[in-house]
């Protein structure tokens, strides 16, 4: 199958299944203005599988904003590194039980069912070009360059949320608002103090960030942290041509075990919203204990290359700049390195989020809710906002109920709440169908009355025969 005779087919199969009909929901107005009745902001794998499942819901009166420019919304060709996706190849996804819609489907119709044998794993540009197409094939409504800095509830079923686009500000109305904004968009990318108080920014960046690498050539590069990102990076540098690549773990020894494989073939992440706060708490814990280490292939490309060095059990103590170079200290040597690269991961806090400001003080933590056992306690677990398996926020006192009314964390902070979901894509076939009904059913019941009422006085005559001229049936 050609690659457009698999676009005819994807058509035909959204066809059968009444995809994008009429809408049941009740539109509204508000001073004139319209209002959408969802505004998903972010427009990567969640925002637009969760788009999708809307429209399969008949929920169509829906916008996607996303802050980068047409196609390079996500990290696939931004920060993101590594060669390949870490998932498995053929694991279903955002194609939500749709066949023709799938990686596999779009890869095989351009490269055969031989060339998906080969791939070990989804190449990373190509999951990106499979997400244009997806965008494309669906004809989701995206608009790009949007940043979203603000979101203000009017009334319990009203927001209003604030835009940038360039050097314009405005607003857009919504009934409901998904966050769907990534692994990031829950809180922030973690910098230590130690590296922000004693360094000028020239001379280190985040992994999130866009790294100049051809400027650090032949050069000397300290990695900070042990997680699958910092190889991905060591890699990427050392390929660039940069002379030493160091890569520093607390860790004693690099965990070889991955929970996320175990997690997928358990059933616990579809049914992760049947446990117990408790056994939430507990699994997540055990998650974040071993995190995931870089896959076998990346790890080996990085230490096969001369200039690649690993240090285990060597947590930086100071750090400064000097003429001769940044000096790090560990427990057993010092360093002098050109530039910095900071792998640290992230803060999940629904404080670090500025567009969260007005209804962040309502938001309840797991912290407020569950205080776990000294042995798998943590803080930045406890940070996270507690969410229903729907994803929407909780309140933590009676005015926040209104205030934080129809607006959907579809995140990484919803990781302890609903388990591996609304930003990982081992999760997203859970996770979609959860938060559409959520949407759908709180859209229901604000239009229930309006519904119900033209639903008792319906009267359209459906059954026309003419009895008069029928025979008579003995």
């Amino acid at each position: 199958m050609s690659l457009e005779a698999l676009n005819k087919q994807v058509l035909v199969d959204l066809s059968y299944i009444g995809y994008a009909q009429p809408t049941w929901v009740k539109p509204r107005s508000y001073n004139g203005d319209h209002v959408y009745d969802v505004v998903i902001i972010g427009g990567g794998q969640s925002g637009l599988s969760a788009a999708f499942g809307l429209l399969k819901e008949g929920i169509t009166n829906i916008l996607i904003l996303d802050e980068n420019k047409k196609g390079f919304e996500g990290p696939w060709i931004t920060y993101a590194r590594m060669r390949t996706l870490r998932t498995p190849k053929d694991l279903p996804s955002i194609e939500l039980g749709v066949p023709s819609l799938s990686f596999q489907s779009w890869w095989t119709a351009q490269y055969g069912i031989e060339g998906f044998d080969k791939i070990d794993k989804i190449p990373r540009t190509d999951w990106m070009n499979y997400l244009k197409w997806y965008r494309e094939i669906l004809s989701l409504p995206v608009e790009n360059n949007v940043r979203v800095t603000l979101i203000e509830p009017i009334d319990k079923e009203l927001n209003r949320i604030s835009v940038k686009k360039a050097s314009t500000y405005s607003s857009i109305l919504a009934r409901k608002v998904v966050h769907a904004t990534g692994i990031q968009g829950g809180g922030e990318w973690h910098t230590p103090a130690l590296i922000k108080d004693n360094l000028p920014k020239s001379r280190y960046a985040h992994t999130s960030e866009t790294i100049d690498f051809s400027s650090l050539k032949g050069k000397k590069v300290g990695i900070l942290g042990g997680g699958a990102s910092a190889f991905d990076n060591a890699n990427f540098a050392l390929a660039s041509g940069i002379r030493e690549a160091h890569v520093f773990a607390r860790r004693k020894e690099l965990p070889r075990i991955n929970p996320m494989r175990k997690l997928e073939s358990s059933g616990i992440i579809s049914r992760f919203h049947t446990l117990s706060d408790h056994d939430k708490y507990a699994v997540m814990s055990h998650f974040f204990k071993f995190n995931q280490p870089p896959t076998n292939d990346t790890f080996t490309r990085a230490s096969s290359k001369e200039g690649f060095h690993l240090h285990l059990g060597s947590p930086w103590l100071e750090v400064q700049d000097s003429k001769e170079g940044i000096i790090v200290k560990t427990p057993h040597q010092e360093f002098i390195f050109d530039y910095l690269i900071i792998s640290t991961g992230l803060v999940t806090d629904p404080a670090l989020r500025p567009e969260l400001k007005i209804v962040e003080p309502y938001i309840t933590r797991w912290g407020d809710i569950y205080k776990a056992h000294p042995d798998i306690a943590n803080k930045l677990i406890d940070l996270h906002p507690y969410l229903t398996p729907e994803f929407s926020f909780v309140a933590n006192c009676p005015e926040g109920v209104s205030a934080l009314y129809g607006i959907f964390a579809f995140n990484y902070s919803a990781l302890i709440s609903n388990g591996v979901s609304a930003s990982a894509l081992s999760g997203l076939r859970f996770a979609v169908p959860k938060l559409v009904k959520g949407i759908a059913d709180e859209l229901f019941k604000d239009d229930q009355k309006k519904i119900l009422q033209e639903y008792f006085d319906y009267d359209q005559v459906e059954f026309v025969a003419d009895l008069q001229i029928t025979k008579e049936i003995v």
